[in-house]
């Protein structure tokens, strides 16, 4: 198996859950307000935010980031005892180009 194949695999796993479409989802509305925090690569939710909009225990959303950061499509970041995230806008198309040209 290539890495691509390899990557696709673990991006296409990632989505595969409706939790974790949420979460992707959660992200980009939250990126299109002015309450998130502007880091360094640009805006990004705290893991309580992400929480608070899936409405999900801390545990069940560290397990699903844990595993979109993995796959690529969330990048993640801290800053003293809270980690941001956001969004991998281009690891997501690369995805979606990926799996259009796969089939």
């Amino acid at each position: 198996m290539s890495s691509n194949e390899a990557s696709l695999d673990r991006a296409l796993h990632a989505i595969a859950d409706p939790t974790r479409r949420r979460i992707l989802q959660a992200l980009k509305e939250g990126e299109a307000e002015a309450k998130v925090q502007k880091a360094a690569g640009g805006p990004c939710l705290c893991a309580g935010d992400i929480e608070e909009r899936v409405r999900l225990s801390q545990p069940t959303i560290s397990h699903h980031m844990a595993i979109l950061t993995k796959a690529g499509l969330v990048e993640a970041m801290k800053k003293g005892q809270w980690r941001w995230y956001r969004r991998n806008e281009k690891a997501i198309r690369v995805m979606v180009k990926t799996l259009r040209g796969s089939l």
